[in-house]
């Protein structure tokens, strides 16, 4: 298999630390949306990333999507997702709720990086700040909630593969934890995921994106 995208991005980074986790070994390609738009249309006719090949050349092209194969190609005993129940559906919200924090966080890096100062619309930045840190301080509920190491069950699951990819990027990307924003119990499941070595192994200082020339 091979993994298009940088782990700078927090839905390519979910895809690499699930490969890890679930021991599936992948070649990675790290191709930027910005620099190597066009080669990456070459797999994903939309350029994005993640893009995960797989070796029958099949791409999938959706980071929830290949989350789903590899847990169909691992199998229900070491799948990362709940299978069914109670369990499942509250860590679909908790990913819901943390790419969707990622998601607002992008837009606000974006509305810095591609628009030129003049034209940009403070009160739209505002508007994705606040339902960044909403989403957050919802994540940080529920950690506390959860009394224990992992957000849904008594083992790592999806959701703390997600939180954990979607607010190390938040940290550096717009500065999510800082003044009066603190999430301690979101830190500390973060500290212990990014401890582990399939973390470690596939992060990346998160760098600004860029126009191509």
């Amino acid at each position: 298999m091979v993994l298009i995208g940088m782990y700078d991005s927090p839905f390519v980074r979910r895809v690499a630390v699930t490969l890890n986790l679930l021991g599936l070994p992948y070649e990675h390609r790290n191709w930027s949306v910005g620099r190597d738009f066009e080669l990456i249309r070459e797999f994903n006719p939309l350029g994005r990333v993640p893009t995960l090949v797989l070796d029958d050349g099949e791409a999938l092209i959706e980071s929830a999507a290949i989350l789903d194969h590899l847990d169909e190609r691992a199998g229900p005993e070491r799948a990362l997702l709940p299978a069914a129940g109670a369990e499942r559906r509250a860590a679909l919200n908790i990913m819901a709720i943390a790419t969707g924090a990622a998601e607002k966080g992008a837009l606000q890096v974006y509305e810095a990086a591609f628009r030129p100062e003049e034209k940009r619309h403070e009160p739209w930045v505002e508007r994705c700040a606040a339902q960044m840190h909403g989403a957050l301080g919802e994540l940080e509920r529920r950690a506390r909630a959860a009394g224990a190491v992992w957000l849904v069950g008594d083992r790592l699951s999806q959701a703390d593969v997600t939180v954990t990819c979607a607010f190390t990027y938040l940290c550096e990307a717009v500065g999510a934890e800082r003044g009066s924003y603190v999430y301690p119990a979101l830190a500390a499941l973060c500290a212990h995921c990014e401890a582990m070595p399939e973390f470690r192994s596939v992060i990346a200082p998160f760098s600004a994106p860029r126009q191509a020339p």
